[in-house]
This record gives structure tokens, C-alpha cells and sequence, in this order.
């Protein structure tokens, strides 16, 4: 590959498809205050209009009676609370956790939540008192500064840091570690760090951390987030088990989206060097708390097929890079080889040592096809769509959820459910994995070449279409494709994109009301929610139209970062 026109293109995915901790650049923060503006000078250039101009008629702008005429300048408006359960309102609830909900109230009351009493640059040092879900130790500002928050990645609990105040936001500041003067001996143990950029870079939080600690810190949040976000007495939310280990802690993510910017209008061709990568050009992922790219030239967490193509290509931008007239975001997606025919691959006798299923691929065309075996399963979808992103731990949580449904007591009336809905279903994951365990099977879901995918992915590993549909279900009445699914006996698999369930979902759901709910998702906060929702609505039902939430469990879907995926079960009783 020698030209710029072979390195594949594309733009930063949507919201419904990012999957996990998003490694690529993600789109500007339209909500910079203008305290942030004058703080930091680096900051981007996005001002309220209020804010920095008032428009009043002609004749209102001329002197009257010989006195100047005086005119107020309009009162700034704060900007709306964070949407609820994202990753800036997850944040902002720790920190009223942290100085006390009355405190942080009175201060937002007083005008005073987005009035730092910090300098940008400032340094101070700081105790930290926790770890925030974001993977962030989360500190008291000093006494004499007020009530105030200071989040400090790659900080741990207990520990003293030398720290540099970088940006502010409604409640608390951002600050840079500079150094930790008092480390928590018991946590962190910087030996373990595999990558150089650790500590600059925003894809991985826990390098520092044993994998114990990692998969307790992770059961945490989703205690927290039941706790804050679900609305439920403590009864109501069973103990949730240790966090599901992946096997691959490295090594392991099979999708990477890196990026980077086109020349600045200022660079000249002439002046760099063939070959020779200019200081001004960054191809890589995020700096930590920051729009700004950091040159990378690998991820020890991405699979070594990834970083080999990565590489190659890395040599071909620097190379080009003048002939890019658009920041690019890139897309890496390990795969099976795609060359080998599908069909003869799972014809009988499979033999799964072949080079057929062995042999990987880095697929770049996010237009292009993709393939992977899941457990005994082999599942085909769009490059650039939803697939999980660890294949190491896909079968553990296919197994769970499976065992979940089959070890379950239910009532004698109903007996076992002999039929499974899997919404959401994309390439057909769980409805092709579960499907034996069910005499019929429907997979919904909105997009239609997911529904292809899926078509394909059942007629590749033998179920029958008078077993498994997969239907499109329009949003305003998507149970109708399952009209005659005896709800008694259904089991409805949710795993929706990270911003949940909408409130038209859930009721529909509620209404069909099947007597048994699996939530898998890959935002426990907006799961915290949806269950909530769906136990409150149902509470004061006739027996055997309530729902309990049964059993709940993470699964360490990105080892080394703080990201964390979690299984629901719920069921009538």
C-alpha cells in the first residue's frame, strides 16, 4: 500500500453504535461556559451568544435628554443539568454524594456552581477520597476554597497528589496529576503498566490496578448505579456477584477507531522531509480530559492483528499526509478471514482447527464483512456496525445468561418458557446462541441490514426458519411482531445501545409483560434506570404481574479501563 487513497476512511460512528470506551475522537462539547473560555486560553472558542453580545433596537442606542443611555447586558443562563445517566450526570451525582447534596444545592442556588475558585494552571495538592465510575480519583477542594470537587485521573482512593487545575465544570474542576506524593501501596502498583502512554492517554484507567481490584471497583459501580439511579429500596436489589473475569486482559479489543487531523493551512510541504512525520501530525487516540490527539503508535489492549495493519498504515498517512483535505477517523476490525466460504466452514464435519477458523484478519472497510465464532457459533455482520468488541469473553456471557434461564424456577402453571424474543437482537447474537434451549425464536430490530446479517447468521449454523424470524420492529408498536408469543411463556432478551430503553419500549414490554426479562447492557446506569421503571410500574400489579429483579452481575467486558457491562434478570411473581 503505497498512496493515501489506500488507507480506509471513515467518520466517527453514532451514538447507538459505539461500542464500550469510546477510543476515538468523539464530537465537541457545545457546552463550554465562558468562565472556561477565560480560564483556559487553549479552550475552545464556544460562547453562549448572550453571552457576549446584546442586540437592542437603533433608537434605543441614542442618547435621550443629553444622558447616556445605560443598557443591561442579559444574564447569562447556566447550562441544563447533564441528561440524566451520562457520563458528565454520573459524575456530577458523586460529587453531590461527596459534599453533601443540601451543600452543592445551596451553592447552585447562590449562583455559585460554576464559579471555580480556581485559577486555570493553578497547583495545589489534593487528598483523594474516591474513585468515580469514569475511573477518576475524586477530591475535596481545601478547606478555605469552599465546597468544591477536584477530579484527578489515574488517582486513587487515600492517596496525596500534586496537581494542576486544567479545565472546570458546574461543582468541580479537572486537574492534571503531577505527581503522587503519597501513594495507596495496597492498590497501585505501577509495574504492572503495559503501555508507555499510560497516564496521557484517555483509553485505559487501571493499568496500575491487580485484576482483583479492578473487578471489585467495577462491581461498585453498579452498586452505585442501582443505588442513585434506579429508585429502589435496597431490598428490592438482590447482592450482586463478583464481576465475570475476562480471559484476555491484554490483547483482547477487536475493533480500534484512531484518527487523525489534515495538515494545518500553516504547514508546507516543502518543509517536511519524505517519510518523516511532522511534529504538527498526531494519528492515535484521545489525551485523557482532552479534545486533543495523541500520537500513538499501538494499544497494548488491541488485538496484535490490529496493531500490525495499524502500523502499516500509520507509515503510509505520514507518508501522504498532505493529500488529506479532512481529519479522518480510521476503523480496525479483527476477523475471522472472510475468504473462506461460510457454508463448507460449517458444513459437517467441522473442523474448527482449520485455518478457516484460525486464520485472522484486520478488516478496514467498515462497509465490509466481518466474521467471528461465538462458542460453537459463527456470526457474520457489518464491519463498521455493532459487535462486541472482546471475543475472549462473549461465550461467558452467553453461557451465563443461558444458565440463568434454564436453572430458573418458574411456576407450575406456566412451566418452561418455550419461547425468546431477543430485542435489540442485531447480528443475532443471543436469538442464534439461546435458540436451543427454545422451540421458537424471533430476534427484532430496527435496522435492516441487521436483520440480513442475522437472516444469514441462523441459515449458516443450521436453525430453521420455523424455528427463528427475525422481523423489523417499528418503534411505536414493536412487540406486534410477536403477537401470538404466549407472554407467560417468553423470555424477552434486552440489550439496547448505551442510552437504554426508551419510555415507548417499556411500556410496550409492559404491556406484553413476558414472565421473564434479561437486561444485558453495556451502560449499567441507564439499565439501573429501565429496571427500576420496570419493577416501580409493576409493584402494586395482582400477583404474578410483578417483576423482581432476580439476580444482577458485571462482566469485564474491557479489562484496564474502567468500563463495565452487567447482565439483569427479571421475572413475574
Amino acid at each position: 500500500m503505497s498512496t493515501a487513497a489506500a488507507i480506509p476512511q471513515s467518520r466517527p460512528l453514532s451514538d447507538s453504535e459505539v461500542e464500550g470506551p469510546v477510543l476515538k475522537k468523539p464530537r465537541l462539547d457545545k457546552e463550554i461556559l465562558v468562565e472556561e473560555k477565560a480560564a483556559t486560553p487553549d479552550a475552545l472558542e464556544t460562547v453562549l451568544k448572550e453571552d457576549s453580545e446584546v442586540v437592542v433596537p437603533l433608537e434605543d442606542a441614542q442618547p435621550r435628554h443629553g444622558k447616556v443611555a445605560k443598557h443591561k447586558k442579559k444574564k447569562r443562563k447556566e447550562p441544563p443539568l447533564p441528561e440524566p445517566c451520562s457520563a458528565a450526570d454520573v459524575l456530577y451525582q458523586e460529587i453531590r454524594a461527596l459534599l453533601g447534596e443540601d451543600v452543592v444545592d445551596e451553592v447552585t442556588k447562590s449562583g455559585g456552581a460554576f464559579q471555580p475558585p480556581f485559577e486555570y494552571g493553578e497547583e495545589l495538592v489534593v487528598k483523594i477520597e474516591n474513585i468515580g465510575s469514569g475511573g477518576s480519583g475524586i477530591a475535596l477542594a481545601p478547606q478555605e476554597k469552599g465546597p468544591w470537587a477536584v477530579v484527578v485521573p489515574f488517582a486513587l482512593s487515600g492517596e496525596t497528589a500534586r496537581v494542576r487545575i486544567v479545565k472546570s465544570d458546574r461543582m468541580h474542576s479537572i486537574a492534571t496529576p503531577l505527581e503522587i506524593l503519597t501513594k495507596n501501596a495496597e492498590l497501585r502498583n505501577d509495574s504492572r503498566v503495559q503501555c508507555k502512554y499510560f497516564g496521557s492517554c484517555g483509553g485505559c484507567q487501571y493499568q496500575m490496578l491487580s485484576g482483583e481490584t479492578q473487578l471489585n471497583l467495577k462491581r461498585d459501580v453498579i452498586i452505585r448505579a442501582f443505588k442513585i439511579y434506579s429508585k429502589l429500596p435496597e431490598s428490592s436489589v438482590p447482592e450482586i456477584g463478583s464481576t465475570v473475569e475476562s480471559p484476555l486482559v491484554y490483547a483482547y479489543r477487536t475493533k480500534i477507531t484512531p484518527h487523525f487531523e489534515r495538515p494545518p493551512k500553516w504547514a508546507k510541504k516543502n518543509e517536511v522531509k519524505p517519510g518523516e512525520q511532522p511534529p504538527w501530525l498526531k494519528i492515535g487516540f484521545n489525551m485523557t480530559s482532552s479534545n486533543s490527539t495523541m500520537d500513538i503508535e499501538e494499544c497494548p489492549i488491541s488485538t496484535p492483528i490490529l496493531n500490525e495493519r495499524y502500523k502499516s498504515d500509520r507509515k503510509d498517512i505520514i507518508q501522504n499526509i498532505f493529500s488529506y483535505k479532512k481529519g479522518v477517523s480510521l476503523m480496525y476490525r479483527d476477523s475471522l478471514d472472510p475468504s473462506f466460504d461460510a457454508e463448507k466452514m460449517m458444513s459437517p464435519p467441522i473442523d474448527k482447527l482449520s485455518e478457516a477458523f484460525t486464520r485472522h484478519v484486520c478488516i478496514t472497510d467498515q462497509k465490509g464483512s466481518a466474521r467471528e465464532m461465538v462458542g460453537d457459533y459463527l456470526f457474520e455482520y457489518n464491519a463498521g456496525g455493532f459487535f462486541q468488541n472482546n471475543n475472549s469473553v462473549l461465550p461467558l456471557l452467553v453461557d451465563y445468561v443461558r444458565d440463568l434461564i434454564s436453572t430458573m424456577e418458574y411456576p407450575a402453571t406456566s412451566g418452561h418458557p418455550t419461547h425468546l424474543v431477543d430485542t435489540y437482537c442485531g447480528a443475532g447474537l443471543f436469538a442464534i446462541s439461546l435458540a436451543s434451549a427454545f422451540n421458537k425464536v424471533a430476534g427484532i430490530e430496527l435496522s435492516q441490514s441487521s436483520i440480513k446479517s442475522a437472516k444469514r447468521n441462523a441459515k449458516l449454523n443450521s436453525i430453521p426458519d420455523e424455528k427463528i424470524s427475525f422481523l423489523s420492529g417499528e418503534a411505536q408498536n414493536i412487540f406486534a411482531a410477536v403477537k401470538d408469543f404466549p407472554a407467560d411463556k417468553t423470555v424477552v432478551v434486552i440489550d439496547p445501545p448505551r442510552k437504554g430503553c426508551d419510555d415507548l419500549f417499556l411500556k410496550q414490554l409492559l404491556q406484553f409483560r413476558p414472565s421473564t426479562v434479561v437486561y444485558i447492557s453495556c451502560n449499567v446506569h441507564t439499565q439501573a434506570r429501565d429496571v427500576g421503571v420496570i419493577v416501580r410500574e409493576t409493584e402494586k400489579d395482582d400477583e404474578g404481574r410483578r417483576y423482581k429483579l432476580e439476580s444482577l452481575r458485571g462482566f469485564d467486558l474491557f479489562p484496564q479501563t474502567a468500563h463495565v457491562e452487567s447482565a439483569a434478570l427479571l421475572r413475574l411473581y
